[in-house]
């Protein structure tokens, strides 16, 4: 075990980077729906919304087992739980080229993978950040909400070409062994909180064990849940997230390879756009932590869903012209992708407190995969009956905007609060 004081690193730091690989890899295999719609279609003549339907599942058990997964990390430790995570997840994909049914693609990747990568979510990152972190916690969730992005990066481009040149079944095999790499380094590294190298958590000097978790795993969300609906910060921080998702992994992270497909971009280019957009996200959201840590979340949000809006209006027009345009949509695009994660946690943590936030911020990502799941299926039925993604990339521009709004009637809402105290 690693002595804290004769370590020039603070042990949180490994334990970010950790669970930045982690939640990359996790990431980097939910992403791989969109690469497989294609070839999926073509072996089993699938239609995309029979397949979109499939994402759809697993987007919202992604969401839905977040808040338990919260009591489950404080109850069980980090480490057990993420162990317990990745060999489900290593098991649903290992037995997926055996399939030769929707259903079974519904259980596998819509159930199984669904609420194993579920575990490894953002609410990972939330618990990483209470346990080992007092100061920096806007940038630590930052850096680890962009490794959702950086799976995207590193996964769909080589998933594509895999793809290509040998066949989906293959890319299942090299993210199987991706993930068994990751879990040797969970196995032999991860620490579930500072006390256990004889740490203080970064930014204090005191070292604390933390209180045991004495609420039942399943019943306590969900008494978080019955205590965060009565305040309406919730409901405006959920309703922002709920068009967040729609916005993003439901709509462009499902959708954008077979919209570039319908215009005649091969897959490994589109996903190309994809993994650009991961690169620039990774810089977004790494400084979006950082201005979270000294700026007003809530008019972060305003201008993180506004120039969001404005890039999905101007997607038609970028893939009905030159290859050019998507490349500029893709680094306005991939700025702004996930950026909305830590000002949204910061103002979960400031209205509900440390102790509650995990599980409450849990209950927000729920209504983030509740809208992506709407994209994911809603948008690949408007493909099937108009033929085209436009008018689902336009109406998710227009949902951007009012979430901007819904932004600023937080501030007001808070303001209330404080007046009311």
């Amino acid at each position: 075990m690693m002595n804290q004081t004769k370590s020039k690193i603070h042990y949180g730091w490994i334990i970010v980077l950790l669970t930045f690989v982690t939640l990359l890899v996790s990431a980097g295999i939910r992403s791989m729906p969109s690469v497989l719609m294609i070839p999926f279609q073509e072996e089993f003549g699938w239609s995309r919304g029979a397949i979109s339907s499939v994402a759809s599942i697993g987007i919202l058990l992604y969401g839905l087992v977040g808040p338990f997964s919260a009591a489950l990390l404080l109850r069980f430790g980090i480490r057990k739980v993420v162990l317990l995570a990745l060999s489900v997840l290593g098991a649903s994909l290992a037995v997926t080229p055996l399939i030769t049914s929707l259903w079974q693609f519904d259980l596998l990747w819509g159930v199984v993978s669904g609420l194993a990568s579920g575990m490894m979510a953002n609410v990972l990152g939330i618990t990483v950040s209470n346990l080992w972190f007092v100061k920096r916690k806007g940038l630590v969730v930052g850096i680890l909400t962009a490794s959702a992005a950086t799976g995207q990066l590193l996964f769909l481009p080589l998933i594509a070409k895999v793809t290509s040149d040998y066949g989906w079944r293959y890319a299942m095999y090299a993210a199987v062994v991706a993930i068994l790499v990751v879990f040797i380094l969970v196995a032999l590294w991860m620490k579930n909180n500072p006390s256990d190298v004889g740490a203080a958590p970064y930014g204090t000097t005191e070292v604390v064990k933390p209180e045991p978790f004495r609420g039942n795993v399943f019943l306590t969300p969900i008494q978080s849940l019955v205590t965060a609906s009565k305040n309406k910060t919730f409901w405006l921080l959920a309703g922002t997230f709920f068009i967040c998702g729609f916005s993003t992994n439901g709509l462009i992270g499902t959708h954008l390879i077979a919209a570039c497909g319908d215009f005649g971009m091969m897959e490994v280019a589109a996903a190309g756009l994809l993994a650009m957009m991961g690169a620039f996200d990774l810089f977004g959201t790494t400084i979006s932590g950082w201005l979270t840590d000294r700026f007003d979340s809530r008019w972060l949000l305003f201008w993180y869903y506004g120039l969001r809006g404005l890039s999905l209006i101007f997607l038609p027009y970028a893939l009905a012209t030159t290859p050019y345009m998507l490349v500029i949509f893709s680094v306005f695009y991939g700025l702004d992708w996930i950026a909305t994660v830590p000002p949204t946690a910061k103002l979960a943590g400031e209205t509900f407190g440390k102790e509650k936030s995990g599980m409450i911020f849990g209950w927000i990502v729920v209504a983030h995969q509740i809208g992506a799941s709407f994209a994911a299926y809603g948008a690949g039925l408007m493909r099937d009956w108009l033929g085209s993604y436009s008018q689902a990339f336009f109406i998710a521009g227009l949902a951007c905007f009012i979430a901007a709004l819904f932004a600023i009637r937080i501030q007001r809402q808070l303001k209330k609060q404080t007046v009311l105290m």
